[in-house]
């Protein structure tokens, strides 16, 4: 029952930072349904005769072509002031002149010359304002979003219908290039579209950069101006370009045309240019409304109400129209008014789709940005109430039934009122309604109890530092260089280990001045290490950090770094020497990764073990390390394959991953069906102890030491007369020996992420497993370094302290920058979508599983692996002396003899107290939850105070969502890693309730043996023992445990 409380309370938390999440996300994060559904000019965009002015006209689409050519210059950073001066008004004073006003004087000129042909406008841009959703703009007419939900990979591909896609379907070359020095020496042919891209860079003030920009503009702009010129929204540009072009209009554009561009020139007949304006309107309006009810079809993020009444709308301003139609004369004024409906129509198509994809909610983005914080506190209240004594575990189930009970009243309501409501506002819901009243008797029955510095019980340095990351994430700089700072925090972080282990006396005999310092806890205990260890795995840990640190990928804002060579992939590599060397280099580091963990498992004992677990890691992961060998070796030269083989060659290319990940998975399943990876020997006899006897260098000289040795040597014969009887006997009591029952959870662990690293290793470049050695490396250096500052508390509680969870998240972090990762979409190594995929294959969901899995390797490894900072010390437990106790009497006995050595228990210490063993599990996994919970608050928080930053959507945005993404990722593989050595737990426990039964059914007795050194059965403290194992004594059976085979 507590383990089931501590997954499904650790589930719920997981649950409430969700729900958080998901509702800041859906205020801050603009989304939308990506269609891909294209106009044609077979397929009017709606029912009706064709507009005036188009019928009959050859070539002709929706509506006849007033132009066959375009030129489009886009100018970065152009102020519209550069094009209208704006002069002070103020009486008394001098007009403003500003190097940068009224620098665009041939508009003006053009304006006064030729009045019909120009036009000047400002042009107004709905957020995000990035790059890439500005030119998606510019050529579909819609409002991209910062995620357009679609069935590409590539963020820089334009899957939507555009105007160039429209152009290059009538059989013309879209595109021209303007090569420099050809200035004025250029020629278009018709149904071309000129793009030039203009940055400026240099300072305004400066009069060199005006004069440049002089130049630019001498040949880039026919517009004229207007007293107060119109402020139009950008995406109308591409439907008023589509018809004057004679193009269809994209199919998602909801833009709408510049009406006043199709009156007529020197218009005569005002008549005949108000029904162009009409025909225009009523184009764009027909094509505007199929869209809304196809998105309507396809998504449901709308509101329903609004699209119905701008249905009824354009329903009405189209009959209208077609009644014009019938008689155009003298209808003027009806015309005006049809012009007025369909205007009002596409205006509120704009705003409603503003307001569900472009808008920011402030309300959702505090709630979530509320909720997350609140469960932050959760976090940390809990992790300190589960060391109290009076913890228990059944109130953490109360607040899933509180949730699920509110989720389910609330969909009732709503299902009975027939009212809809989003699916993120009801988890909010529940979420909320489940946290406060646990916070509340929580708080009310503990937290109330003890001050608020209790509560936060870290060390000073480890809150600073935690506190410095928090803040870094609002600024735009520190996120940038993350990739620098994540390995500086950690660094301060183990030097601060390394100097908490000398001032705690840890490592040298204990000082004078036992006063804390640097807010670290005074000297707990007898030194454990010496200086010399601590300092070598300090080292060490360092170094690996500095080596991973050459695996780095430059960010985009910092042209002057330059991304490390070895990030990229075998096949791109020319020289086929250095291929070959790097190639050895890389199946280096993979054998030296599978001799580590064997070395590993074979010191401990565990690789003894006739278990299929250990099976499977003596035959199975060679096997996988040859697949993944042969694998780097057909991709780093597939190019270079003979012709005849390359089919082959594409084929194991597609099974050789296949084939790994098929043994990865097999191997944890067996490791989740036998996970106890012990060496077990059942015999027939008793056990035998011999006594040592200590030798004297000449004869007794005292009645002391004749009192000592001669029992010694009546003892020896006597077990020596009694070893002859027991073998001429048939049978015995049962005698079973378990060896290696101390490392037994953390066998698992390191199985099992020896297992994860292989698929995930395999969808990264080949070089990348230098970097995976080096994880695995400097994780068994932190946590040998961590383990010197923990101490070992018997029977309990057990805790693992802020500074190790702390550095196990930091270490985290490092390792994503350090596999060529970062926070930014360009980044995203796509190739690993198509790693054990065949080509011509769309399978979507699998290929966003595999980037994900590269993207998020190292925080998969990481949480996984979490549990190992709450056994590693246990592991790390040595042999310590342990004196037998003495009757009365036999003080000369006690002062003579040597003490015994005892074997250590190690982990079975933790089975010893299983209420504080669970209790631990959770207080890790809250811990955890903790660290990496701050870091998204303060990304979303950052997000929301700089909403209106000019690097939001190229910086906070990405950072909150690998953020988000990283976040969910860890806390699923943190359950799992616990839900791992409770699986080992309970599979020793029943591995114990097995011998006992096949005992009793044997009927045979005989005691209960621990193996120290020489006890006998009688001698044995069942406190020293795991309560599972007490239960073999009344059954009969014989256990030895011991750490060494």
């Amino acid at each position: 029952m507590r383990k089931i409380s501590v997954l499904l309370f650790l589930a719920w938390v997981g649950f409430l930072f969700y729900a958080g999440i998901a509702l800041f996300t859906s205020g801050f994060l603009l989304t939308r349904l990506e269609l891909t559904n294209h106009s044609s000019c077979q397929e009017p965009p709606g029912p009706g005769s064709l507009p005036w002015g188009s019928r009959g006209e050859p070539g002709s689409c929706w509506m006849a072509s007033r132009f066959s050519r375009l030129v489009l210059v886009l100018i970065d950073a152009l102020r519209f002031d550069f094009a209208q001066p704006q002069l002070s008004h103020v009486s008394g004073e001098p007009p403003v002149s500003l190097p940068f006003l009224g620098k665009l004087a041939f508009l003006q000129r053009i304006l006064e010359i030729q009045p019909y042909h120009a036009r000047l406008y400002q042009s107004k841009v709905d957020p995000p304002t990035t790059t890439m959703q500005r030119l998606k703009a510019l050529t579909t007419g819609s409002l991209p979003t910062f995620i357009d939900a679609g069935s590409n990979f590539a963020s820089y591909a334009i899957a939507e219908d555009n105007l160039v896609k429209q152009l290059t379907s009538t059989g013309c070359d879209p595109l021209m290039s303007l090569q420099e020095g050809a200035w004025s020496s250029w020629e278009m042919k018709p149904g071309t579209i000129f793009f030039l891209e203009l940055s400026l860079k240099l300072s305004f003030s400066r009069p060199s950069m005006l004069e440049t920009y002089t130049q630019w503009t001498m040949v880039s702009w026919n517009t004229s101006t207007q007293p107060e010129p119109e402020v139009i929204p950008q995406i109308s540009l591409v439907p008023t370009l589509a018809l004057l072009l004679g193009l269809p209009i994209p199919f998602g554009n909801i833009g709408e045309v510049i009406a006043e561009v199709f009156s007529e020139v020197e218009d005569s007949q005002p008549h005949s240019s108000t029904l162009a304006q009409a025909s225009a309107l009523h184009l764009n309006a027909q094509q505007v409304s199929r869209f809304l009810h196809t998105y309507s079809t396809a998504a449901q993020d709308l509101q329903v109400k609004e699209l119905h009444r701008l249905q009824n709308l354009f329903s009405k301003a189209s009959a209208d129209y077609q009644r014009l139609l019938q008689s155009p004369q003298g209808a003027e004024a009806a015309l005006q008014t049809v012009i007025t409906e369909l205007q009002q129509f596409l205006r509120g198509v704009r705003a409603m789709c503003i307001e569900s994809w472009a808008r920011f909610s402030l309300v959702r983005m505090a709630g979530g940005a509320a909720l997350l914080a609140a469960t932050c506190f959760l976090c940390l209240l809990v992790s300190q109430w589960a060391t109290s004594p009076g913890f228990c575990f059944r109130p953490l189930l109360i607040p899933m039934a509180w949730g699920l009970t509110g989720a389910v009243v609330c969909a009732g309501l709503l299902a009975t009122t027939g009212l809809k409501l989003d699916s993120v506002v009801l988890g909010a819901m529940a979420a909320v309604g489940s946290l406060l009243p646990f916070l509340w008797k929580a708080w009310a029955g503990w937290g109330a109890k003890r001050p608020l510095a209790a509560l936060l019980p870290m060390p000073g340095p480890v809150l600073l530092l935690l506190l410095i990351r928090f803040a870094g994430f609002f600024s735009d700089s520190f996120v940038i260089a993350e990739a620098r700072a994540a390995p500086f925090l950690l660094i301060s972080l183990i030097l601060l280990l390394v100097a908490q282990l000398h001032w705690e006396g840890k490592l040298l005999p204990p000082k004078l001045l036992t006063i804390p310092r640097l807010g670290f806890l005074t000297p707990a205990g007898p030194p454990r290490h010496n200086g010399t260890h601590a300092l070598g795995l300090g080292v060490g840990l360092l170094l690996c950090i500095r080596l991973a640190g050459l695996f780095h990928r430059c960010p985009e804002e910092t042209p002057a770094c330059s991304s490390s060579p070895w990030l990229s992939p075998l096949a791109s590599m020319v020289g086929g020497r250095a291929k070959n060397v790097w190639y050895g280099a890389c199946v280096g580091a993979l054998a030296a990764l599978l001799a580590a963990v064997r070395l590993w498992l074979r010191r401990y004992g565990n690789l003894k073990s006739p278990e299929p677990p250990v099976l499977f890691v003596r035959w199975g992961l060679p096997l996988m390390g040859l697949g993944t060998a042969a694998y780097w070796a057909l991709a780093s030269g597939a190019d270079e394959a003979p012709p005849r083989l390359r089919a082959l060659v594409a084929g194991a290319s597609v099974m050789l991953p296949r084939a790994v990940a098929g043994l990865a998975a097999s191997g944890l399943m067996l490791l989740l069906w036998r996970p106890v990876t012990v060496l077990v020997k059942a015999a027939t006899g008793a056990p035998r102890t011999r006594t040592v006897l200590t030798p004297f260098s000449g004869p007794p000289t005292s009645q002391a030491d004749l009192d000592y040795v001669v029992p010694q040597i009546y003892r020896h014969m006597q077990e020596e007369f009694r070893g002859r009887l027991e073998r001429t006997k048939s049978q015995g009591p049962l005698t079973v020996a378990a060896y290696q029952l101390g490392s037994v959870y953390s066998a698992a662990m390191v199985t099992a992420l020896t297992l994860l690293a292989f698929p995930l290793l395999l969808l990264h470049a080949e070089r990348i497993s230098l970097v995976f050695l080096l994880l695995f490396l400097q994780s068994f250096l932190l946590l040998h370094l961590l383990a010197a500052g923990i101490p070992i508390t018997t029977p309990g509680p057990f805790t693992v302290p802020w500074q190790a969870v702390s550095a196990w998240a930091f270490m985290a972090t490092q390792t994503f920058y350090s596999t060529g990762h970062q926070p930014v979409f360009p980044a995203i190594h796509w190739h690993a979508a198509f790693v054990g995929v065949p080509e011509g294959h769309d399978f979507t969901w699998l290929s966003a599983l595999l980037v994900g899995a590269n993207t998020f390797a190292s925080h998969i490894l990481f949480a996984v692996g979490c549990p190992l900072l709450l056994l590693w010390p246990f592991l790390c437990e040595s042999q310590g002396p342990r004196k037998r106790r003495q009757p009365p009497g036999n003080e000369a006995e006690a002062r003579v003899r040597p003490e015994e050595e005892e074997e250590p228990l190690r982990e079975m210490r933790l089975r010893d107290a299983p209420h504080h063993f669970n209790a631990a599990l959770l207080q890790l996994g809250l811990k955890y939850l903790f660290v990496l919970g701050i870091q998204i608050l303060a990304c979303a928080l950052a997000a929301s105070i700089l909403r209106r930053h000019l690097m939001v959507w190229k910086v906070f945005a990405p950072k909150f969502i690998f953020e988000a993404m990283g976040f969910i990722v860890s806390s699923v593989g943190l359950c799992l890693g616990i839900a791992l050595v409770m699986r080992v737990d309970g599979a020793v426990s029943s591995w114990f309730r097995q011998l006992v039964l096949a005992q009793q059914k044997a009927g045979e007795q005989s005691s209960l043996v621990y193996t120290g050194a020489g006890s006998s059965a009688r001698e044995a403290q069942s406190h020293l023992l795991p309560p599972c194992s007490q239960d073999l004594l009344a059954s009969g059976t014989s256990l030895f445990y011991n750490s060494k085979s």
